[in-house]
């Protein structure tokens, strides 16, 4: 009898741990879908800097110039498929982009070395296909140029061609704070 007492503690405590270990990695895999909530301040920079002009190619192989924008404010977001606040912030660009008048504003995204068919299979999952420009940096000489250290990283370009504020991180694009800075810049 003793022996059916101590196996049944035995069993018991086994299939506690089992349920402890089980609750653990349950609530390490909610929190891990828990997403802080993107920011929406894009740090100014001390003085406007020219940006580099650039040649890239869309999905369609057409060319793109920075330099055929001038006169536009452009939003330069450098993103990755991979990089999940890229990803969290792509519908407020689209947003932004729909909103904002295009004679005067301009959204580019510039991916990081993937390739054209990966980044189509990406958009065909967005609720809503992405209408800006989006471009590809295979070889990331343009994310260099920028001084680019992580996606996303983006800049606000002014309409001289200048960058004028820097954001690090993912960013809610179509927030009122975010949307006066581009209106600011197109009035100027």
């Amino acid at each position: 009898m003793h022996l059916n007492n101590s196996l049944n503690n035995k069993l018991l405590t086994l299939a506690l741990l089992a349920a402890l270990s089980t609750l653990v990695a349950l609530s390490a895999y909610a929190a891990w879908d828990v997403q802080p909530k993107l920011g929406h301040q894009l740090t100014p920079l001390p003085k406007p800097v020219p940006a580099p002009d650039f040649t890239l190619e869309d999905m369609d192989e057409e060319k793109h110039s920075l330099s055929d924008l001038r006169g536009k404010v452009v939003l330069l977001n450098f993103w990755a498929t991979w990089c999940p606040p890229c990803r969290r912030e792509m519908p407020s660009m689209e947003r932004l982009h729909q909103k904002l008048d295009a004679d005067n504003f301009k959204v580019i995204a510039i991916n990081q070395m993937e390739d054209g068919d990966h980044v189509f299979a990406y958009i065909g999952q967005l609720e809503v296909d992405p209408t800006f420009t989006i471009l590809f940096d295979s070889d990331s000489k343009v994310s260099t140029s920028y001084s680019v250290n992580g996606l996303p990283t983006t800049y606000l370009i002014d309409k001289q061609g200048n960058i004028r504020f820097r954001a690090i991180g993912g960013r809610e694009f179509d927030h009122p704070e975010v949307e006066k800075q581009i209106m600011q810049l197109m009035q100027e």
